[in-house]
């Protein structure tokens, strides 16, 4: 079944060329919510197509905002690795209902991370979102995560743990949240980026089906949690 996997993966386009991924942030005016229709589709390509797009949430001051510049895959019940891998129960539930929709879970009751509900309902599958730049909050982000006002951009959501204390997302407060309508706590948008090149490497940070490339990232981005950027 790995090789069956491998090859479906090794004929994905590749952008042509690297770029710069820095600068200031944007005026929330021009973002717009994506689609449902968008998650609808195979977690690896929602996985590719959520790179470059906006996770947004309403914090205390306002708007906190980052841009998606790394995430992975989980595929189903298949998928040795995906949370629906013993199949459906009351904390993966999420996963089986109507696509564009967020999935939190806590690791060692510690840290929470983010994941996005795709495919068609009743067949899970999701993204994890593992690593935003920062575009809005920025302040409200370095004190969510108890870091000084001198604290660099890169250590604010470098990691799917980071970025949802930096955004204040819990489980408790946004799982189950619609992610792609307008009032909704939590939203995924869009504002033309364009990517540049992207990356594909194995998932990090699992014990299970540790062979797969569906990790993908913007190649060479400061804010792109662990290895191999």
């Amino acid at each position: 079944m790995r090789k069956r996997f491998w090859k479906r993966f090794a004929n994905m386009p590749k952008p042509a060329r690297e770029i710069e991924h820095a600068g200031p942030a944007l005026d929330p005016a021009p973002w717009r919510l994506l689609p449902r229709g968008l998650f609808d589709a195979p977690p690896e390509q929602v996985a590719r197509l959520l790179l470059g797009k906006i996770l947004v949430r309403r914090g205390r001051g306002g708007l906190l905002a980052g841009r998606i510049v790394e995430t992975e895959a989980y595929l189903g019940e298949h998928d040795a690795a995906a949370h629906v891998a013993s199949g459906r129960t009351a904390r993966n539930a999420v996963l089986y209902g109507p696509p564009g929709h967020a999935y939190v879970y806590s690791i060692y009751g510690l840290h929470f991370c983010i994941n996005v509900s795709c495919f068609q309902e009743e067949v899970p599958g999701c993204v994890l979102l593992r690593a935003l730049e920062p575009l809005e909050g920025i302040a409200e982000m370095r004190r969510n995560r108890g870091l000084s006002e001198s604290a660099d951009l890169h250590h604010l959501t470098s990691g799917p743990g980071k970025l949802c204390q930096a955004l204040g997302v819990t489980r408790a407060a946004d799982n189950g949240l619609d992610l792609t309508i307008a009032d909704s706590r939590l939203g995924l948008a869009e504002d033309g980026f364009q990517c540049g090149a992207i990356r594909a490497t194995p998932r990090i940070g699992i014990r299970k089906a540790t062979d797969l490339p569906l990790r993908f990232f913007l190649a060479g981005h400061t804010c792109v949690s662990g290895r191999g950027r």
